[in-house]
């Protein structure tokens, strides 16, 4: 299965034009399953916060290139719920549709004022590959991963956020979770968004914690092809 990790600096706010650049980049990733970093859709912007919905009109470019290329698209957005607003990853299946979506369980910071957590692990079944879901702060808890290898789970793709001086952080996560026997797929962004300096670095890693694929600090796109080991 081919996968890809794709590095991106948004535009704060600005969900359409977001939208539009993930369309290309999806178009471009050539893959199977396309991996955004958290909350990509808005930027992480906080003040304001701006929730979206998963029928949101906005998301169409992004549904037209999930039909026209029969992707799957794990893009991030804040999303409202009857239960409050989740930093999610909305998965954008190949028929265009929003499929569901994973809500983050470890809040960090100040998003704990903002958002409610995540209550679900969510685990992706694509071409009888298993793969779990995780936004930032949740492959920082070693349970997260854990569980979600527990659940079957082939490959674990985290959407994140890692700030300038973290870059040791960002790789020991993604091992740490690779030597639990998964693929690690990890996006994250590159210059500022949201106040926060950050550095790229996305990648695929195999299992064991084996770098597969790496981007440096420019915009980009990780891809690689996941084999059974």
């Amino acid at each position: 299965m081919r996968v890809a990790a794709i590095q991106t600096t948004p535009l704060a706010l600005d969900v359409a034009g977001n939208a539009v650049e993930h369309a290309r980049l999806i178009a471009e990733a050539a893959s199977d399953v396309c991996v955004f970093p958290e909350l990509s859709l808005t930027g992480y912007e906080l003040d304001p916060l701006s929730p979206i919905t998963d029928e949101d009109g906005r998301l169409d470019p992004v549904r037209d290139a999930c039909r026209t290329d029969e992707v799957y698209a794990l893009v991030g957005a804040p999303l409202s719920t009857s239960d409050g607003v989740l930093v999610a990853t909305l998965v954008v299946g190949p028929t265009g549709e929003v499929l569901g979506h994973y809500g983050k369980k470890h809040l960090h910071g100040g998003e704990r004022e903002l958002f409610v957590a995540g209550d679900h692990h969510l685990v992706l079944e694509v071409d009888d590959w298993r793969l779990g879901l995780a936004v930032c702060y949740d492959a920082a808890v070693p349970e997260h991963a854990e569980a979600v290898r527990a659940g079957g789970a082939d490959a674990y793709l985290v959407s994140a956020l890692f700030e300038e001086g973290t870059e040791q952080r960002l790789v020991e996560q993604a091992t740490s979770a690779a030597e639990l026997g998964m693929w690690v797929v990890l996006a994250q962004y590159t210059g500022r968004t949201g106040g926060h300096d950050t550095f790229g670095g996305s990648g695929v890693w195999r299992p064991g914690g084996v770098v597969q694929a790496r981007l440096g600090r420019e915009p980009g796109i990780a891809r690689a092809t996941l084999v059974r080991p």
